[in-house]
């Protein structure tokens, strides 16, 4: 089993961090596209929802763009996730099309629930200023990756960040 983001907010996520990364500059929805492959029709759809749930602010004209609508520090993994995703909900039995004749909960809906709450507590906890750190360490290959959190099985492709004026 593979517990993973959806594509929603997969964008939603990377989309934040770009700004986030940026420390309150502003970001044109065609840079943060680029610089995190994002489609830009598709971005726009991402950036809107993100504004809507308090998340980012636009800013219109030609001086304009994107900003994260608090500090980096003050935005969690799981705000960002539950306004791409939804809220991380057990609200149906784990166990599909068998005979489940528990009304509320059946043998596995408790450690399926604490396991659930565990991951959103640990979402909760994570903070944008957070990811932009260990992104940075990343970068630098300083990060140092927990001895309870096993990589990638496959390393996945790093693209090479572009650089601004603030990162030459």
């Amino acid at each position: 089993m593979q517990a993973s983001l959806g594509r929603k907010g997969d964008y939603s996520v990377r989309a934040v961090l770009d700004i986030a990364r940026r420390n309150g500059d502003r970001r044109k929805a065609r840079e943060i596209a680029t610089e995190m492959d994002i489609p830009n029709r598709y971005l726009t759809q991402i950036l809107a929802n993100l504004v809507q749930h308090g998340l980012l602010e636009a800013v219109a004209g030609p001086t304009g763009g994107y900003v994260l609508a608090r500090p980096s520090d003050e935005i969690s993994l799981l705000e960002v996730v539950e306004a791409a995703e939804g809220p991380i909900a057990l609200d149906v039995c784990v166990l599909r099309g068998g005979p489940c004749s528990w009304e509320n909960s059946c043998p596995v809906h408790i450690p399926w629930a604490r396991a659930q709450n565990a991951m959103a507590e640990q979402l909760s906890t994570t903070s944008f200023a957070d990811l932009v750190g260990i992104d940075g360490e990343l970068s630098a290959g300083t990060h140092q990756i927990p001895e309870d959190t096993p990589p990638h099985k496959s390393p996945t492709p790093r693209l090479p960040r572009k650089l601004d004026k603030r990162n030459r």
